[in-house]
């Protein structure tokens, strides 16, 4: 089969045929230095990328843009007329009758709407003017508690419009989690959402300081009551602020590149959430950096659903807004043509919108990774023959440097159909993405996947990998506005004298640097630091480096157990491997340094488990029964060993016992945090019988 080779690095989204969701020629992985050493000794070595700026961190530069509110007045001047951001109209709900007789409540909805660069300013200098009528003053802080849609990001630029703090909190968090943050922020207005209201309605009892309730309006669903708020309590639409905005006489009083921008809450795997804040100059510092490091374009198309509480995807959608792309909301029930809200024959958003960009975290990329491998086990063998052929062609080319366009277009081009069929760049983030389901998704989807390596603490910037780095695992180079220290971890025998790479701890410097933790000194002195006029803050990570200046995270600090043998074991590296297993969808390894052994708590994925099920003779029982069963536990055990032998990991790292968990771990049990990262003690916690019987046993 003929294979082309590159003769030009651009990617051509232009055209809409279904086939054409990724340029047919490729050039190989750069081979040049991505970053080199600026100082070094016997125990820290620090890098700096090598990289210039582009074109648009130079434009920021040039019209000495420091301020979110800078920005959006540019953007809407530079593109007044052209798509902004884009909201799927939903013209009914219905009742629709499945085969087994249930009704579900379906969506009966049509095209998108979309506002323009233009009226998305005069919408947001509107709302913060509104906020000002209504009695917030400029330095006051004010919360939004919304899911990801367009009226999030209008009142987020109204709010930095009048210099006002805004305080982000994820949706999915418990209710004293929510009141945590309204409570310590002192705030006096919330802006929350139509469907939130009910949960709303039990944190006020724990929010004293609460009086103004702003909701975002439902397209079909009206508050017909406010029976049940607390007395005194003042609900307004959306719409009414924006109305008071739109009438009022305020002089905005904009930031200044110093000024706080943002007191993002995150869901932290320890402990009480903790308020992180982010300057004005945070918020542009990696702005410059994802431009210089993402390959953005002002012909693409995003589909925006991960969280905007999450400062990661609040800046990818602000580097698309930069570069005049149009966003797209949607949300996990109506995203595909499958998705729980789309009735029968209806088309999902990705088949309406096309994106041709999307932001996502490991877990949602690792489920998409096993529906296609449950896809593929269920095919006839021949297909399953036709696919291994295609999909080991397609690797062993790709990692020369060359593109398949013929066997992308015969075998692939369904799959990537599910997203739309013009998606071509995925951004990962928030955690790190096995190196097996980045190949895959990449591979099957003919899209181009990079993860990036960030935190809240560095604005969600620090590394971007390369579009051509084919050597999967890597979170690629430090940004152009980042350096990065590596240091020694005695404890860890961690050392930049290691060879062939150095390792140690990850300690980020530059612009992007929060200016601290909300009303939390002692740990705010223990994690940042000021050093030659940079703002430093250590991660906690241990990264290792590459000849070509490129990171890569193999551990941290606080998921290391030193068992009884006085053998380490990295519990997110462990987690990481074994979760690439078709039976796992989620993982805890625990580790006791009094035990010369680690134990699991997992959760199945229902159908891989009631297949092994049926293969060792256990038939009519629910996913319940069979995570109970003695039998199949030890067959799952047995399965993750050989799994982890496959992924090279030590006899000591590999669990010796499991327990499986039928209840799915998410954001709102408090078991994992809005990003889906592990709460460790948390869980540890609520299974703490089931750890105690496992090391018994």
């Amino acid at each position: 089969m003929e294979t082309e080779k590159s003769k030009d690095v651009s990617i051509d989204v232009k055209g809409n045929d279904s086939t054409n969701f990724k340029n047919h020629f490729r050039d190989p992985p750069c081979k040049v230095e991505k970053a080199r050493p600026i100082q070094q000794d016997c125990k820290s070595i620090t890098y700096r990328s090598s990289s210039q700026p582009k074109e648009l961190h130079i434009a920021l530069v040039r019209e000495k843009i420091d301020t979110m509110a800078k920005m959006l007045d540019y953007v809407s001047k530079k593109y007044p007329n052209k798509r902004c951001l884009g909201t799927r109209e939903i013209l009914a709900e219905e009742d629709e009758v499945q085969p087994n007789g249930r009704v579900f409540k379906k969506y009966d909805m049509g095209d998108y709407r979309w506002k323009t660069f233009s009226e998305v300013n005069i919408l947001a200098t509107n709302f913060g003017k509104g906020l000002r009528e209504l009695g917030n003053p400029p330095g006051q802080n004010i919360v939004i508690f919304a899911e990801t849609r367009a009226e999030w990001m209008i009142a987020a630029h109204g709010i930095f419009k009048q210099n006002i703090p805004l305080v982000t909190i994820y949706a999915t968090l418990g209710d004293e989690a929510i009141a945590h943050g309204i409570n310590e922020t002192e705030v006096t207005t919330v802006i929350t959402s139509f469907d939130l209201l009910p949960k709303f309605k039990k944190i006020l009892a724990l929010t004293p300081m609460v009086k103004t309730l702003i909701y975002m309006e439902d397209q079909l669903k009206k508050l017909e009551n406010t029976d049940g708020y607390k007395e005194g309590i003042e609900i307004l639409k959306f719409g009414d602020v924006l109305k008071k905005g739109a009438e009022s006489k305020i002089v905005a009083l904009p930031p200044k590149g110093d000024d706080v921008a943002i007191i993002m809450y995150t869901s932290g795997s320890t402990g009480v959430p903790k308020g992180v804040i982010l300057l004005q100059k945070n918020l542009i510092a990696t702005l410059k950096g994802f431009c210089d490091s993402t390959s953005i374009y002002a012909n693409d198309v995003m589909i925006g659903f991960l969280p905007l509480a999450h400062v990661f995807e609040l800046l990818v959608e602000s580097v698309c807004l930069l570069a005049g792309v149009p966003i797209g909301y949607s949300g996990a029930l109506t995203m595909i043509d499958s998705s729980s809200k789309i009735k029968k024959g209806s088309k999902g958003d990705a088949t309406v919108l096309r994106p041709t960009v999307l932001t996502a975290v490991p877990l949602i990329l690792d489920r998409i990774s096993k529906t296609i491998q449950e896809k593929v086990s269920k095919s006839s063998d021949i297909k399953k023959i036709l696919f291994k052929f295609a999909y080991d062609y397609k690797t062993s080319w790709t990692k020369r440097g060359y593109s398949t366009p013929i066997i992308d277009r015969i075998i692939f081009a369904p799959v990537a159909k599910i997203m739309g069929g013009n998606m071509r760049l995925m951004i990962s983030g928030g955690a790190p993405l096995s190196p097996e389901t980045h190949e895959q998704i990449s591979t099957c989807l003919c899209v181009t996947i990079i993860q990036g390596y960030g935190l809240t603490e560095s604005t969600s910037s620090a590394c971007v990998q390369d579009e051509y780095d084919m050597d999967y695992g890597r979170v690629g180079a430090p940004c152009t506005i980042c350096d990065i220290k590596v240091v020694s971890w005695e404890e860890g025998n961690y050392r930049v004298t290691d060879k062939p790479y150095p390792r140690g701890e990850c300690i980020l410097g530059g612009d992007n640097i929060s200016a601290g933790y909300y009303k939390l000194p002692d740990k705010t002195n223990e994690d940042f630091y000021n050093e030659e006029g940079k703002r430093w803050f250590k991660t906690g990570d241990i990264i290792e480096v590459h000849h070509d200046g490129v990171i890569k995270i193999i551990d941290r600090k606080k998921d290391l157990v030193k068992l009884q043998a006085g053998e380490y074991v990295s519990l997110g590296k462990v987690e990481a491997q074994l979760k690439t297993c078709p039976l796992v969808d989620n993982i805890c390894v625990y580790g006791e340094s009094s035990k010369d052994f680690c134990v699991a708590l997992v959760v199945p994925n229902q159908h891989q488990l009631k297949e092994l099920a049926e293969r060792r003779g256990i038939v009519n029982k629910e996913f319940e029964e069979l995570c109970q069963d003695p039998q199949l536990e030890k067959a799952v055990m047995q399965e993750i060993a050989e799994h982890g032998k496959k992924g090279k990991l030590e006899k000591f790292e590999i669990p010796a016992a499991v327990k499986l968990v039928s209840e799915v771990w998410s954001p709102d049990m408090g078991l994992v945090t809005a990003a889906f990262k592990l709460k460790r003690k948390d869980i540890q916690e609520r299974y703490k019988h089931e750890i105690k019987r496992m090391y018994a046993s």
